[in-house]
Parts: C-alpha cells; structure tokens; sequence
C-alpha cells in the first residue's frame, strides 16, 4: 500500500488559506490504492519542517508538490531542496500550473524527479503504482520524467470530468472549519470548485495552456453533496467559488442554479459577459434566488483588436452591457484589465483608464482590477496552441527579444514573480509604470472596495473624500497624500489578495 505525502507550499498568509481543493481531490484519487496525508503551508507555517518529520519516520514513497508560479515557488523550491538534501532517495513529483507550463523548466531544477501535467489524479496515482513496480513509467499519459540527462514527455493524458461519486477527505486537513474565512459574503465562507476548465482559448490564460479548451460542469446531485457538506456539517455560511469559468452553458447551468437557489448561500464566482448577457430573465431569477453578490469578469481590455489578439471571444460593449446587467440584477461586476500590451503601450493604457471612468459612470458599484498584461511564453501555451497564430513581439526596453528564465530558481526572482502576477513587464518604462500606479491608487482610494472588511467606514470616506477631486478633475499625478494615508489606513487591494 504506497503511502504519498502531498505538500501545498506557503502561498499567501494564514487568514487567506483556502480549503487545497488540489491536492484534497489528488488524495481521494491516491487513498483508492494506498494512503496519503495532506501537509498545507498555508495553514502549518512550518511546513518544511513537518514534511522532513514525517519522511525521518519512513514509509513515504513519494512527495507530491502542487507548484503555482509566483510567490509559490521560492518556498517549493526549499522544500524541495530540503528533501533532496536529508532524504535523496524519496522521489519528488512536482504537479499543478507551473510544472504543466513550464514542463522543461521544472525537471532542469536536480530536485524534480517528474512533472505532472495538467490533471493530476489519474497520474499521479499510476506514477506511485509504478514506483512500487506495478507498470512501465513510460506508460504513464500527462508525465515527464528524467532518463539520465534526457527530458521525457510521455503523451499527454486526455481531459477526464470530476467523478461524480468522488467526496473529499475533508478530515486530512485536521479541522476543516479553520478555512472558513470572514469576508464580505458572510462569517464563515468556504471556497469550493464544481466545474473545471474552460472552454474559450485566450491566448494568456493558465487555464486554457493546463486544459486546451475542455471543460465540465458537475452533476448537480454531486454539487448539493458538497454544498451541503459545507453548509450543515462545517457551518458554512457563504462559498467562493474557484470555477475557471462557472457560466457556462444556459441550459447546463439551470439545475446546478436550482440547487444553489434550495442553499441560499450567498456566493462569489468567476463569468464572461457574454455568458451573463445571454442568460433569460429566468436564469437571472435563480441566479437572484441563489444569492449570487460578485461574479469577477475578465473585460481585459476596450479595444476589440486587442481582444481578437488574446482570442478573448468578448466585445468592449459587452463589458458596457453586463456592468448595467449586473446593476439590474442586484451583483457587483468585478472587472478585470490588463493594462500595457507590449504594442501601443501608452496609448491602449491610457484608453483603458477612460473605459474604466465609463464602467464606473454605468455602474458606480463595479470593482476594478488592474493587471499589466504579460503573456505566456510560446512554450508555455497549450499543445495544441503552439506556433498557431502570430502574437505580439515582446521586446524589451532595449529592443531585445524577452528572454524567459530557464530554471525555477531564475523564475523565482523578483522581477519574474511580478511577471507571473501579472505586476510588471520588461517593456515598461518607469515613467508608465508609475502612471499606472498612480492611476489605480486613486481609483481605489476613491472607491475603496466592499471586499474590505479591515477599513473603519470613517477611514474610507476620508480617503474617498481625498481622492474625489483627483477623480473627476483627471488629476493622478503624484497622489503623494493617497499613499502618505495608505501607510496607515492600507486598504485591501483585490488584485493581491482577493476575498
């Protein structure tokens, strides 16, 4: 019976910790065939230390790290290192976005032994079987691996739908209560996944290099399960959905809106605009029924040649329609844009804070995130992707082509993080750079956002007040007393930390 030892590196702060939906389905899938135990960063900040006590009492066939890019990697690299120092024949399995991305990249690192892409459970169970001499590794669909310096892609492992019969060992976690946070939704709000995947192909999105288009919605025998799981046993009172894409298809939504419309559990989640504007009038009663309060919506951009570049599948009016929509309907639209394409840099930036002054005149409620947009490497897109159409040259500030890091260690620098997080870009100059900055601290010192729950009310509408007059007059220049109040007030910014 293999016994597999699955880590979720630290990768946001104790009170942000959400349920490690990954790595709970990732052991219901191991436990079929053996045993596995759950080790969370996020909650244990001394996860390092209890993943060495647990390998120094034996018995562990194999460490499974789900890697994101970004703040996730200096601690995974660690961990890893750790491992492969005090205990080198353990052999360490790295799965999840980064390792399915930057596939090369992980197994350059001498502490990665194999890389998982995409979906995980499926392999990563067969990927312990084989360790233990049940099966040929290189049978394995969705694995890389290492023979002697040569990097070995096995064929990549089709899309498989959630089990509906699948229930989350909930109980590796010690007491699942500790994830339920207080946010703006309620006091005690969980974070689940029901579907997977996404259908639409933009040309940036981690979600479609991991899936490549495919996607599924639950069952909803399956999502009343669960919810109600989360509701009458853990004392739930409120869910974050982390959907890649929870609108999807009219008629593949209604009964899962049905059984969400029964719970009345107030809900986040993410949408297109152009799923929400299709929705009929009685769609949008469950939907108020169900209680839904934000839906974040990526508007990306107003410029519709932008939007066909990045395969977006939206209009800029679209963008328009759904922020009145929203209105209408009772759920504040959470925007997001990116800000600083590579071409037309100024330009399409700037066109895009008069776009966001529109949204907002349309609809005052709406919450605005701004990113710098920082496209995938080529080699990072889906296979399926790769070298299919022509995308914007990334040069940097010299002109030179954009070099991307070769090991986890380079993508773990400062400036590549910031590049992950979609904060920075090579092609910024500072003088843009600081416009944006001080674009978006006027615009969140003038609407500070309802996901504040840290803010005294008095504290926002000083600083609302402040900010009013840059506002309306277009006057971001240098907010020198904007951000003298946000050393003390530090209003919660979505785009770092969401609910």
């Amino acid at each position: 019976m293999p016994h597999t030892l699955l880590i979720n590196p630290t990768i946001t702060s104790r009170s942000s910790a959400r349920f490690p939906l990954a790595l709970l389905n990732l052991a219901a899938a191991l436990d079929r065939r053996g045993s596995s135990r759950v080790i969370d960063g996020n909650v244990d900040r001394d996860f390092i230390r209890t993943t060495l006590h647990a390998l120094d009492q034996g018995g562990v066939d194999a460490v499974g790290l789900s890697v994101m890019g970004g703040p996730q990697l200096a601690p995974s690299i660690e961990l890893s290192q750790a491992i492969r120092q005090r205990h080198p024949q353990v052999p360490i399995v790295w799965g999840g976005y980064f390792p399915t991305l930057y596939t090369d990249t992980a197994l350059a690192a001498p502490y990665v032994d194999y890389a998982i892409r995409a979906q995980g459970e499926q392999t990563m169970a067969e990927l312990v079987g084989a360790l233990g001499g049940q099966g040929p590794i290189e049978k394995i669909a969705g694995l890389s691996w290492k023979r002697g310096d040569e990097h070995v892609h096995n064929p990549s492992r089709h899309f498989v739908p959630g089990d509906p019969a699948l229930q989350l060992p909930y109980d590796k976690l010690g007491d699942p209560r500790q994830y339920l946070a207080r946010t703006f939704l309620g006091r005690r709000t969980a974070g689940h996944q029901a579907a997977l995947g996404c259908r639409f192909r933009c040309t940036f999105c981690g979600v479609n290099a991991m899936f490549g288009g495919a996607t599924a919605l639950p069952a909803a025998q399956r999502l009343e399960r669960e919810l109600k799981y989360l509701k009458y046993e853990l004392g739930a009172d409120s869910v974050q959905f982390f959907d890649h894409n929870f609108f999807d298809r009219e008629v593949e939504m209604i009964p899962l809106l049905e059984v969400m419309a029964k719970l009345e559990m107030p809900w986040w989640c993410y949408a297109r605009a152009d799923a929400l504007l299709n929705l009929s009038e009685s769609t949008w009663k469950l939907v108020r029924k169900s209680r839904l309060k934000m839906a974040y919506i990526g508007a990306e951009s107003p410029s519709g040649k932008m939007l066909k570049e990045i395969r977006k599948g939206t209009r800029p009016d679209q963008t328009l329609e759904v922020a009145e929509l929203c209105r209408r309907n009772g759920v504040i639209p959470e925007l997001s844009f990116m800000v600083a394409p590579p071409v037309d840099t100024e330009e399409e930036t700037e066109h895009t804070f008069e776009f966001i002054r529109e949204l907002k005149r349309i609809n005052p409620a709406s919450e605005i995130i701004v990113y710098i947009y920082t496209p995938l490497p080529e080699s990072a897109k889906h296979e399926t992707d790769r070298g299919k159409r022509a995308s914007m040259p990334l040069l940097d500030l010299n002109g030179e082509p954009v070099v991307f890091p070769a090991t986890p260690e380079e993508w773990a620098q400062p400036q590549w993080v910031d590049y992950a997080c979609h904060a920075d870009a090579p092609w910024l100059t500072d003088k843009l750079r600081k416009r944006i900055h001080d674009f978006v601290t006027v615009l969140r010192c003038r609407y500070p956002t309802v996901q504040d729950m840290r803010t005294p009310r008095w504290a926002k509408h000083g600083l609302r007040t402040m900010a009013s007059w840059r506002y309306r007059y277009r006057r971001y220049d240098q907010p020198w007393e904007l951000d003298l109040a946000n050393r003390w007030v530090k209003l919660r910014m979505p785009q770092v930390s969401s609910l």
